[in-house]
């Protein structure tokens, strides 16, 4: 199997190299990432469950789906290839925001991402890559929000940080 690498970036999202991701996680460089939030016609949004045997953040609840851009994938091309390979399905995708963030683990890895933030809409049931995810399951933001705050342990660092300070890009309704 080839090791996925990531594209290492400055804090203008501007490409400064490659490297594997491991070893970017363990050094905690900034690298390009990307969200992905689907919601269906009711505004629910669609959650995730990561699988059992991820590196980091097993079992925990977060987004639809996220990653990180290959050397020359649009940041859209990127989002709809994970959706796929995770979810099962693709759909639309539109970017709303982007950020940094840094979040330690306790494996001694280290999130630090350049992380775009891109919305989708879907209505079926996705069919699920048990490689990637455990479960899924459609909850509204408020819903998501009241159960943060009451069992914030069972939720990815990156979803909590991206629910904490970007609810407003998010919380679209169409």
């Amino acid at each position: 199997m080839i090791e996925e690498h990531v594209i290492l970036v400055d804090e203008n999202d501007k490409q400064i190299g490659l490297m594997p991701k491991m070893e970017a996680h363990e050094k905690a460089l900034l690298h390009r990432a990307f969200s992905v939030f689907v919601f269906n016609s009711n505004n629910e949004l669609m959650l995730q469950q990561r699988a059992a045997d991820k590196y980091h953040s097993p079992l925990l609840w977060t987004n639809t789906c996220c990653s990180h851009q290959r050397e020359g994938e649009a940041n859209i091309e990127a989002g709809k290839r994970r959706l796929f390979e995770e979810m099962g399905f693709v759909t639309e995708l539109e970017e709303t925001t982007s950020f940094i963030y840094k979040a330690p683990f306790d494996n001694g890895l280290t999130e630090h991402e350049y992380d775009h933030i891109m919305i989708g809409y879907y209505n079926d049931t996705p069919n699920i890559n048990p490689d990637e995810v455990a479960d899924w399951k459609w909850m509204t933001l408020d819903a998501v929000k009241e159960d943060i705050k009451q069992q914030p342990e069972i939720y990815t660092a990156w979803f909590k940080i991206i629910f904490d300070k970007f609810y407003q890009h998010i919380n679209v309704v169409k």
